[in-house]
This record gives C-alpha cells, structure tokens and sequence, in this order.
C-alpha cells in the first residue's frame, strides 16, 4: 500500500517539476503560463482544481449521513457551473488578454480600463484570508485519509501535501500546477470507480444494494427533512441553492485562473468540454460512493461521516489497491492546494503589495510563505472538511461572482458600487451562515443576490457611469 502510494506521489512530484523545460521566467509565466495552455490541460486541470478532498471526504460523508437527497448538491452545482460558463468564461479569458493582469482580482478591476486601487486591494485580502482557509481544508482532507489508512499522526499528511505542494509550485508555477492537475485527474477518476465498483460487488450487485439502502429510514428520500420550508417548496429551495452553488464557481480565483491560462478565448469550447464530463462523471462517482459506504458501514454512531471512503477501502481492497484510492484521495487534496496557494501568492505580490512584484525569485517566495500560512491553520482547525470549504467558496462567490457577471454583460461598475458589492455581499453570506441557516439554504445564494441587488439599486441612483456616445467611443479607442 505504501509503496503505490509513494510511487504516484513521486510521479506527481516528477511531472511537476518537469514543467521547468518550458518556463519562460517571468511573472506572466509564472501566474498564467504565457497564456499558453492546450484546452484539454485546461479542462482536466480544473476538474481537479474543482474536484478537492472535498469531494473524496466532504461530499462523500455529507452523502453518508444525509443519503439519496445530496444529489441536488450534484444536479444543482453542475448545472448552475454550466450556466455561468456559457457566458463568462470566454469573456474572462479575453479580459485577461486585454488588460495584461497576472491575477483574478486585477483582470476583474481593469475590465473595462483602469479600476479601483482599494478594491484591487480589498479583493486581494479576501482572496488571500478565504483562499488559505480553502487551502488548509485541502491539507486537513489529506491528513484524515493517512490518518485512517496508514495510521499516521494528524498532523503528518498536512505537512507532506504543503511540502510536496511548494516543491513543484516553486519548480514551475502555475504550469507545473496544470500538468501536475491533470495527472492527478486520471489517478482520482480510476480510484473513485474502483471503490464504486467494489463497493457495489460487495453488497451483490446493483439491486441488492438499493435493497439494503431503502432499508435506512429516510434514506432514499429526495429531500433533507430538516428544510426551511415544508413540502416541495423546500425542496426546490433547497436545489435552487445549490444551483448557486455551482454559479459560484465562477468567483473562484484558485479554478479561473485555469481558463485565463488558454491559448486562445475561441478554444473555450473545447475546454469546457473535457471539463463538464469528466466533472459529472467524477461527481456522479463519488455521489454513489456515498450512499454505498452507508449501507456497507451500516450504523453511523460516534463514527466520523468524512471517514467513510477510507475507512471502506481498507475493508474491501487488498493493500496495493488501498494505496491507489490513497493517492486518489491525496492528488484531490494537492490539486487544489497548489491552485489556491498560487492564487494566495498573486493576490499578495500583484494586488496587495504597495508595488507590484516582478522577481520570479520573490514570487517563488511569496508561494512557500502562502503555503506555511496554510499548514498552521490546517494543524489548528477544528472545523470539517465541508463546512470549511463551503464557508470558503461562498464568501469568494459573494465577493466576486455579482461583479463578474455584470462586466461579462456589459455592466460597468463606479468604484463604490464595486465596493459594495463585494463588501455586502461576503457580510451577507456570513451572517447567514453565523445565523445557522446554511443546512436549508446555501449561503452563497443569498449573498450573490445581495450583490447583484445592491448592483442594481446603485445603478438607479447613478452608481454606473454612462456609455460614451459611439463617435466618443470609436476617439478613445
């Protein structure tokens, strides 16, 4: 088992560092590899990106404990991530061409000219905070999975996943990240069907197990019972909010960035598609891994939910085959830790440094300390996997979403609507939160629209400016 799991680590690492063939160094390279990047990287890298040990550990033991019900999280977050694609993706790539920006946070604030430098830098500290917590949970979904399979302290697989992490950032950026992504891509997909699989033989075959599942009280039911409103309604809510949840996408600098990384904005297309099947294959996968685990595992008790996968892997499979699943787990985790620990490192050097940073040596630096930064919060968190990532994703949502949509469609924003924008939207998504009423309502939905509203209402009393007349336009161009 440890020798196939340290075998693809080692590939990883290999891949990674390989990357230094083709770097040109620079910052541009370094942050977005020369805009430069086949779509079908592009695609895979962000499936990987998107697909963290959050999907391994806290998509899996949300299903364990809440059974047939969590694929709205599946259906929702897929199609709501389709449909902000459609018209944003392509757009940001073309903006990042444009503006010349080496970061999420400045392609947004130079849109349509030269933006707001307090923006530029309140967004780069909400990156920066959001994206480390994203980080650390990354580091804490590793560490479980050591801990269960190979019996290792809590704290080692955090310290290995940010060491490896650093190494081939460090090596080649955010290329070495892509190639790195897209092998981890193949490793993840193989070891959640090898569980389904398995999982599925062990209990006798596909109608055996929907047997044993119908068996679990409320198990098969299509809504959570402990729902905002009763019936139906809540149930739509409920999927709705999810929607969001994958529209969220799009807010998220760690997994953008990847598209503003294409060769060119007309080759958006073919990237989308290698993303959107392999997500949903993946995403169906783990879905199914889920519900299995709870019949196989049977009475949850004092048991931790985000320890089903492990836990059943070590049950069914021989050690050489544990070590796969392992890898599968840990490539999830390392990823997305790169991705955010390289968008962590460009929102501090581009966005909130006083200067700009240019030195390719002190932007290497900038990444190992992004990466220190997480590995002590990994090692202090108290939270779950899942609530640390969702509380993550829907602040980045609720600050960045509302305003990429309204410049994908033309809107232009003064600097104090951007402002507010950003600051209530994120104020929103946390109150709701803190309110406890995330379990019903994803609070990333509320917090976009408070976004887009404030957008709106500022837009009425004169907080855009008005469009130059067409002669006007064609002179500034």
């Amino acid at each position: 088992m440890i020798v196939s799991f340290v075998a693809f680590l080692a590939l990883f690492v290999l891949i990674g560092i390989s990357s230094m063939r083709l770097s040109r160094g620079t910052k541009g390279d370094y942050y977005l590899a020369s805009h430069g990047v086949a779509p079908w990287l592009v695609g895979l890298s962000a499936v990987a990106t998107n697909n963290s040990g959050y999907m391994f550990i806290g998509v899996i033991g949300y299903t364990y404990a809440t059974g047939l019900a969590s694929i709205w999280l599946m259906l929702g977050w897929i199609a709501g991530d389709y449909i902000a694609s459609t018209f944003v993706h392509a757009r940001l790539r073309a903006a990042a061409g444009r503006t010349g920006e080496m970061s999420y946070v400045g392609v947004l604030n130079n849109w349509g000219g030269p933006g707001s430098p307090l923006w530029q830098r309140l967004g780069a500290l909400l990156s920066v905070v959001f994206l480390l917590a994203y980080a650390a949970a990354q580091l804490v979904a590793g560490s479980k999975a050591l801990q269960v399979l190979l019996e290792w302290p809590s704290w080692a697989g955090a310290v290995m996943g940010a060491v490896i992490v650093a190494a081939y950032c460090v090596a080649g950026g955010i290329r070495a990240s892509i190639w790195t992504d897209a092998a981890q891509s193949f490793v993840m997909i193989a070891a959640m069907g090898l569980m389904l699989v398995v999982a599925v033989a062990s209990l006798g075959g596909p109608e055996a197990a929907l047997a044993q599942m119908g068996q679990v009280e409320g198990y098969l039911d299509w809504f959570p019972r402990d729902l905002a409103l009763p019936g139906l309604a809540g149930g739509l809510l409920f999927a709705l909010s999810w929607m969001f949840a994958g529209f969220s996408v799009i807010g998220q600098p760690h997994i953008m960035v990847r598209f503003m990384t294409l060769d060119s904005p007309s080759r958006m297309r073919q990237a989308r598609a290698w993303y959107y099947l392999w997500f949903t294959a993946f995403y169906a996968m783990a879905t199914a891994v889920g519900m299995l685990a709870r019949v196989y595992l049977a009475d949850p008790g004092d048991f931790d939910a985000e320890l089903a996968l492990p836990t059943m892997a070590m049950e069914l499979l021989p050690p050489v085959l544990v070590g796969l699943v392992l890898a599968g787990i840990f490539a999830a985790t390392i990823s997305t830790a790169d991705s955010l620990l390289l968008s962590c490192s460009a929102a501090l050097t581009h966005d909130l440094w006083p200067r700009p940073v240019d030195s390719t040596r002190l932007l290497k630096v900038s990444t190992v300390l992004m990466a220190g930064v997480a590995l002590l919060w990994a090692l202090a968190n108290q939270q779950s996997v899942f609530g640390l990532v969702i509380m993550a994703w829907s602040a980045l949502a609720s600050a960045f979403a509302p305003l990429l949509v309204v410049l994908a469609l033309g809107g232009r924003p003064g600097a104090r609507l951007v402002l507010a924008m950003s600051i209530i939207g994120v104020l929103v998504a946390l109150v709701w939160r803190w309110a406890g009423l995330a379990g019903a309502v994803y609070e990333g939905m509320p917090g976009i629209l408070a976004g887009l509203l404030v957008y709106a209402i500022g837009r009425r009393l004169g907080g855009e400016p008005q469009p130059l007349p067409a002669g006007a336009q064609a002179r500034a161009s």
